[in-house]
């Protein structure tokens, strides 16, 4: 069965292993790692360019900026897709966060059932392909 591997770059630990459990469970998706800062984020892309399917980045990181992580992965390949789940949701950086690649973006206090809904169409989606 095909999976969507799900890297997750958000610096609250919380949220992070919630987040990972839920999509686990309801999504379907495989979080196949997870870091709490930029720093570490662009490392494990780096090191993995093709080891995901779906990266799920906050804007907001005790250390960095989600939207480094994001300018950083411009280049990724066209099935590889980037959601912003974050608190910051404003029209200015729904627009900011498109123009630098993001796919989709998530407010994580109303719209984290349009995250799961995103997920399944993504699951889906490669499910159709192979």
């Amino acid at each position: 069965m095909e999976t969507v591997r799900t890297f997750i770059v958000e610096d609250n630990p919380t949220i992070r292993e919630n987040l990972a459990g839920t999509l686990r469970e309801v999504a379907r998706v495989e979080p196949v790692g997870q870091a709490e800062s930029e720093a570490q984020g662009l490392a494990w892309l780096l090191r993995n360019p093709t080891q995901w399917d779906l990266l799920i980045v906050d804007l907001f990181l005790k250390e960095g900026s989600g939207m480094r992580v994001l300018e950083a992965c411009k280049d990724r390949l066209p099935s590889q897709k980037i959601v912003v789940l974050s608190n910051h949701t404003t029209e200015l950086v729904r627009q900011r966060c498109a123009e630098l690649g993001a796919d989709a973006v998530f407010d994580k206090a109303t719209e984290i059932e349009d995250l799961i809904d995103y997920c399944l169409r993504r699951r889906q989606e490669k499910l159709n392909v192979h």
